[in-house]
C-alpha cells in the first residue's frame, strides 16, 4: 500500500461551532498535509475539506469534527457533524455566490460521499484521494 513516509497517519480536531475557526483549519491540514509528505496535495484538499466544514459549522450543530487520514492506499477527509439535514446540491444560476461545495469536493477529489452517523443524529461528509505512489508527495513544501 503506498503511504506516507512513516506509515498510515490519522489527525483528528473536535472544532467549535465558530465560523472563524474554517480559516485556521485549513491552515492545520495544510500543515499537516505537508508534514506527512503529501504536500502536493494539500491545495485540493484544503478547498475540499473547508466547504463541508463550513457548511457544518454554519448549517450542522455542534459536535463538529475534521479527521484526516491514510488508509488502504488512500487520503481521506472526513467532516462531521450532529445536525439532521443531509448535504444536497443546489441549482445554481451563474451569479450564485454560496452553494457549490459538493460539486466543489466532487471535482477535486477522487471520490465523496455522506454516510449518516448509526448512533446518532448526524453525518459525515468524506472525500477520498488515491495515493498513487511518489508523485503525490512532496517533502521539500
Amino acid at each position: 500500500m503506498p503511504a506516507t513516509p512513516d506509515g498510515p497517519r490519522t489527525a483528528r480536531w473536535t472544532l467549535p461551532h465558530d465560523p472563524s475557526v474554517v480559516g485556521k483549519t485549513r491552515g492545520l491540514v495544510e500543515e499537516t498535509l505537508t508534514g506527512w509528505g503529501l504536500g502536493l496535495l494539500a491545495d485540493d484538499v484544503v478547498l475540499a475539506a473547508g466547504e463541508p466544514l463550513a457548511n457544518a459549522i454554519s448549517c450542522g450543530e455542534p459536535l463538529v469534527r475534521l479527521s484526516l487520514r491514510t488508509e488502504d492506499g488512500a487520503l481521506w477527509v472526513e467532516v462531521t457533524d450532529r445536525g439532521p439535514e443531509l448535504p444536497h446540491r443546489l441549482n445554481l444560476g451563474l451569479d450564485a455566490v454560496h452553494g457549490r461545495g459538493l460539486t466543489i469536493v466532487e471535482a477535486l477529489s477522487d471520490a465523496f460521499g455522506v454516510t449518516l452517523l448509526p448512533d446518532a443524529p448526524g453525518k459525515t461528509v468524506w472525500a477520498r484521494w488515491n495515493l498513487s505512489g511518489s508523485e503525490n508527495r512532496s517533502d521539500d513544501r
